[in-house]
């Protein structure tokens, strides 16, 4: 019996006790993830979202987490007050506690109108083309309701994700999007690359997030440090003849959102297959950038986004 790692790797249980523990631990988490649920679908939306910000705002900075966010900063925000920074990290700590919570209650959020969209007409024209696109975005406010939004617009999707550590919690996350639409994924990996050609193959869209850390791939430039970026976006739209749809949301008062649906990037097609891919990855990486300083504490800082070299000068300054 296999397990994935927090890195996405699979590891084997040893032998049937250590398979029968994990199993226990598995189920009890499930159940506690349950629960968790509940409790969220029982405050409502905004009383949910608000307790979700409230624990994450309390207890994140207490974190080892909180060594990465005040690190992502400084190398983002060099020349901002230090003060500023440490406001930044509680209000990004919010901003990731209310969304976590949210994902309890999304198909309320969307029943109830708490999105708005700019752009719609974008969405509407690619649903009357009939022809695919690479909806392209980053990790800001409330990711779901990005794809809440295709899903309304009725354009066929594949929305990739990466399965709960957890198969019993990871049932219960796919049911919750269920309810509000998202039934179409594409897990990561060698499967999940054949399903997104078959997808778009039928000319169904795909959508991908793309501001993680990726240890491979064309190295790009993300506020002024070097970054490797997946090429999988640019691949896919080039191959495919088709071009890459940005979205955005950003996070409005009273647990409401407004995601934009942006001005479509073209990509370019030289007969230099890896440099047309690398300019579709910075076109990608700028797009994310410049919504990052837009709406900084929309962004989820928590993860480590640059290279180990760039944090290791980053620590040799600090030395």
């Amino acid at each position: 019996m296999a397990a994935d790692t927090p890195d996405g790797g699979r590891r084997r249980a040893k032998g049937p006790g250590g398979r029968l523990r994990q199993d226990l631990v598995w189920r009890l988490e499930s159940v506690g993830f349950a629960g968790f649920v509940g409790l969220m679908r029982l405050l409502g939306v905004e009383r949910a979202s608000a307790l979700g910000g409230w624990l994450l705002r309390t207890l994140g900075p207490r974190t080892g987490t909180q060594k990465t966010v005040m690190r992502n900063l400084r190398i983002a925000f060099p020349d901002m007050p230090a003060t500023e920074r440490e406001q930044l990290a509680l209000d990004q700590w919010e901003q990731t506690g209310r969304a976590f919570a949210e994902t309890a209650v999304m198909d309320r959020l969307v029943a109830e109108g708490r999105i708005e969209v700019v752009g719609r007409e974008r969405l509407e024209a690619i649903r009357e083309s009939g022809r695919p696109v690479v909806f392209v975005a980053g990790h800001f406010a409330n990711i779901e309701t990005q794809a809440a939004v295709i899903v309304e617009a009725g354009i066929p999707c594949q929305v990739t994700y990466r399965a709960a550590n957890n198969p019993y919690v990871d049932v219960q996350i796919r049911a919750a999007r269920a309810r509000y639409g998202i039934r179409l994924f594409a897990p990561k990996g060698g499967e999940g690359a054949r399903e997104l050609l078959a997808g778009l193959a039928r000319g169904e869209s795909v959508a991908l997030m793309n501001d993680q850390k990726f240890d491979e791939g064309p190295e790009v430039t993300f506020f002024g440090q070097p970054v490797n970026a997946a090429p999988g976006p640019s691949r896919l739209a080039l191959r495919f003849g088709t071009a890459l749809q940005p979205l955005s949301v950003v996070r409005l008062p009273g647990v409401r959102f407004r995601v934009t649906v942006h001005e479509l990037i073209a990509l370019e097609t030289t007969g230099d297959r890896s440099a047309d891919i690398a300019r579709g990855v910075q076109a990608i990486t700028s797009f994310i950038e410049a919504r990052v300083r837009e709406n900084p504490a929309d962004w989820f800082w928590v993860h480590k986004r640059w290279p180990d070299r760039v944090y290791a000068a980053l620590r040799a300054d600090e030395a």
